[in-house]
C-alpha cells in the first residue's frame, strides 16, 4: 500500500512540475502566437526555435548566448554596455530611457502601447520579460 501511495504521490509531482516547466505564448495584439517564454527563461520564436534567453541573473542573450542586456531588481533594462535603455515600474508602467512612458504591461498580462492600444498578450509572463521582449530587444 505504501508503495502504490508513493508512486501516486511520485506521478502528482511530475505532472504538475510539467505544467510548470510549460511555455507561455507570447501574442501580437491579434492573438497570433508570435513567440513562446519557456519558464527557465529560454525564448522561442512561433517556430520554436530559440531566440534568445533571460538568465535567472537577469542576464539578456541572443540565441548565440552573447549578452545583449540585463534586467535590474529594480526594473532598470541596461544594454550589454550597461547603458539603461528603459524601465519597468511596479505598476506595470514600461518607460524610456528619458522616463517618457512607452507602454504599459497589464497584471493580465495585456501589453499596450503608450496610447493604451493593446499590441501584445503575455498571460503568466513575468513582467519585466514581458516588457524586455515587446520593448526592448528584437529576438528574431
Amino acid at each position: 500500500m505504501k508503495t502504490k501511495i508513493a508512486i501516486t504521490t511520485f506521478i502528482s509531482l511530475l505532472f504538475f512540475a510539467g505544467i510548470n516547466l510549460q511555455a507561455q505564448t507570447i501574442e501580437n495584439g491579434s492573438h497570433s502566437t508570435t513567440g513562446y517564454i519557456n519558464s527557465n527563461g529560454t525564448i522561442e520564436n512561433s517556430s520554436h526555435s530559440t531566440a534568445g534567453y533571460i538568465k535567472n541573473d537577469g542576464t539578456i542573450e541572443n540565441s548565440s548566448h552573447s549578452t545583449i542586456g540585463y534586467i535590474r531588481s529594480d526594473g532598470t533594462i541596461e544594454n550589454s554596455s550597461h547603458s539603461t535603455v528603459g524601465y519597468v515600474k511596479d505598476d506595470g508602467t514600461v518607460e524610456n530611457s528619458s522616463h517618457s512612458t512607452i507602454g504599459y504591461v497589464k497584471d493580465d498580462g495585456t501589453v499596450e502601447n503608450s496610447s493604451h492600444s493593446t499590441i501584445g498578450h503575455a498571460s503568466g509572463v513575468n513582467r519585466d520579460w514581458a516588457a524586455v521582449v515587446f520593448f526592448f530587444f528584437s529576438f528574431d
